[in-house]
């Protein structure tokens, strides 16, 4: 029997005092929630707090696990979803992936946020009601493939 193999990633729902949601724009994939691969021997926390730092200049506080999400196609992946609260630092642009860096009220955000996988996880941070949630889904066309609390 084969072993699977998907790539380990994180991303995060920030927002500052104000509420403020921070979003980064990704050249291929427009704007979305900051976050990236956990790399080996990083714990998921401490990868999340360096993707944030990298792609935003931001430091924040990583708390509690919003949800799990299990990307179907080609690379397969899991995704830590959490919640985040800003520290400090100058939002700003730091990598060439990722142009533009900004802070966005929760209507603003969504209205940014249109890739499907992206807007699903945006959605269920704004939606949180205390349930983790896990979810399955193929991309190209994007299809839910599974929804649950856990």
């Amino acid at each position: 029997m084969a072993h699977p193999r998907h790539v380990v990633a994180v991303t995060g729902f920030v927002e500052d005092e104000t509420g403020r949601v921070l979003l980064v724009r990704d050249i291929d994939r427009g704007w979305e929630l900051p976050g990236g691969q956990v790399e080996e021997g990083e714990t998921l926390t401490s990868a999340l707090a360096r993707e944030v730092e990298e792609e935003s200049g931001c430091h924040v506080e990583v708390g509690r696990l919003l949800g799990v999400y299990s990307k179907l196609t080609d690379p397969a992946m899991v995704l830590h979803f959490f919640a985040c609260r800003y520290v400090d630092g100058e939002a700003r642009a730091r990598e060439e992936g990722v142009p533009e860096v900004g802070w966005f009220s929760a209507a603003e955000a969504v209205e940014r946020v249109t890739i499907a996988p992206a807007a699903q996880r945006l959605a269920d941070a704004l939606a949180f009601s205390g349930e983790v949630v896990y979810r399955a889904y193929r991309v190209l066309p994007y299809e839910r493939v599974l929804d649950r609390a856990i």
